[in-house]
């Protein structure tokens, strides 16, 4: 059985490292922390996070917010984001390209993916 405590705590762990004005995905998070743990969890997660976590920072992999049944105003985690400089569309989304964030470690680990997949041919 999984240690709910420890598990919220490693998924706020994450996201407080997020720097304002950029976002991380639910999924990305999951990817990151590894077995164990998927994109609905982390929302779960999320949804009880205290205010020393930015939860706003994290959205869905299309780029939007996923908050506005849960949070009131519904609107609030995208002013919040544009507060910090994130631009959305006029569908609601931001660039993922632009705005995503991807801790360093996770940018050590794939480029050292691809030098591996590159030297193998």
């Amino acid at each position: 059985m999984r240690d709910e405590a420890n598990y919220r705590e490693q998924v706020y762990k994450l996201v407080r490292r997020i720097p304002r004005g950029r976002v991380m995905t639910y999924g990305q998070i999951a990817e990151i922390l590894g077995e164990g743990y998927t994109a609905r969890t982390v929302g779960f997660a999320m949804h009880g996070s205290d205010d020393n976590t930015p939860w706003h920072r994290v959205i869905n992999a299309r780029g939007a917010c996923s908050t506005g049944r849960i949070v009131l105003p519904e609107d609030k985690q995208q002013r919040m984001l544009e507060a910090e400089g994130i631009k959305f569309d006029d569908r609601g989304r931001c660039s993922l390209q632009q705005y995503l964030w991807i801790p360093e470690e996770q940018a050590s680990s794939a480029r050292q993916s691809a030098k591996t997949t590159l030297f193998k041919k």
